[in-house]
């Protein structure tokens, strides 16, 4: 189910310095475009536009069809971009970071949330664990590679901490429950929905957010460029269904988010209290690269990504048609 801590730095090491070649389908004049979509609520406005139809409506007219790639997070999401499997997908900041290195391919061409405190580290209700300090040599499960990984270094270090303090362990984003009944782990670092369903009945309790590290939790859209600028018409319908799923969110039906609700294993009262967590903004500002640069300063300083380079030189901003005030504050 996971593996030591000892070997993050080489996982993740070996990934951002992979530099596929993009071969595969998906340049100008596609018929299909893949996108890579994951069961958080940072992306509810992109599980509203698959139950809406909206996407492929908005396709329609260019004679593009839409293949949906489910994954449980980010890394194997990264993995299809790198492969030339997936066209565009939804991330995390770390992930974002790390398929975005220069010599990937990728780049960042929307905002699909911002919310600190999506993220979470959990414990049993019943733990004597209240504090960073009291996780010394204890275990603590999360992602490899995720903004929930993010989240545990950040708040080890809220107490002087380092990685090294603890036994980090790698395991599937869907295994967190098990892991904390089972007392595989003292902690699951996490994100939501898997922080409501989880604390909804008293058995697990928050035992940090990601306000309270100083986590930006900026979930990005991210896209192969030579898809992207082969077929820019593409990418702005489907960002332009994006903000208008995120705009609707308020006064949509019920069937449709019940619908969202059961794509997420969230009840619909679970799905109405996460909504608010979120801010589905879209528009790439300078706060997002801001945010997005000190994740990678963060993972260059403790060896965990070494490939220092500025976000900006990943993102382009031409396919979101918003208002452009929007992008330049």
């Amino acid at each position: 189910m996971f593996r030591n801590h000892k070997r993050i730095a080489a996982i993740i090491l070996s990934f951002i310095l992979a530099l596929p070649t993009l071969t595969s389908c998906g340049e100008a004049g596609t018929d299909r475009v893949r996108i890579a979509i994951q069961p958080s609520a940072a992306f509810i406005p992109l599980f509203v536009a698959k139950e809406k139809g909206w996407i492929e409506e908005a396709l329609r007219p260019y004679n593009v069809a839409v293949t949906w790639n489910m994954f449980e997070s980010g890394p194997p999401m990264n993995d299809s971009l790198l492969a030339g499997d997936s066209d565009i997908g939804v991330i995390g900041d770390v992930p974002v970071v790390t398929v975005c290195a220069p010599g990937n391919g990728v780049q960042v061409v929307a905002i699909a949330a911002q919310a600190a405190d999506s993220y979470a580290i959990l414990v049993p209700a019943d733990s004597d664990i209240v504090s960073a300090d009291d996780l010394t040599g204890k275990r603590v499960a999360a992602t490899f590679g995720s903004t929930a990984h993010n989240m545990v270094e950040k708040y080890i270090y809220t107490a002087g901490l380092g990685i090294n303090n603890i036994d980090l362990v790698n395991i599937a984003a869907g295994d967190a429950a098990s892991v904390l009944s089972k007392g595989q782990a003292e902690a699951v670092s996490i994100w939501e929905p898997s922080v409501t369903r989880l604390t909804y009945d008293g058995s697990i309790k928050i035992l940090a957010v990601g306000s309270e590290v100083g986590l930006a939790g900026t979930n990005a859209m991210v896209a192969r460029k030579k898809f992207a600028h082969g077929n820019p018409e593409v990418m702005t319908a489907i960002i332009a269904q994006y903000k208008r799923a995120a705009d609707e969110l308020p006064t949509l039906d019920r069937e449709t988010l019940d619908a969202v609700a059961k794509d997420l294993n969230l009840t619909y009262d679970q799905l109405m209290s996460v909504i608010p967590k979120f801010n589905y903004s879209v528009a790439i500002t300078d706060e997002d690269i801001s945010a997005l640069n000190d994740t990678i300063r963060f993972l260059n300083e403790n060896k965990i990504m070494r490939s220092k380079y500025n976000i900006s030189e990943s993102t382009d901003k031409s396919y979101y048609k918003g208002n452009q005030d929007e992008q330049n504050r």
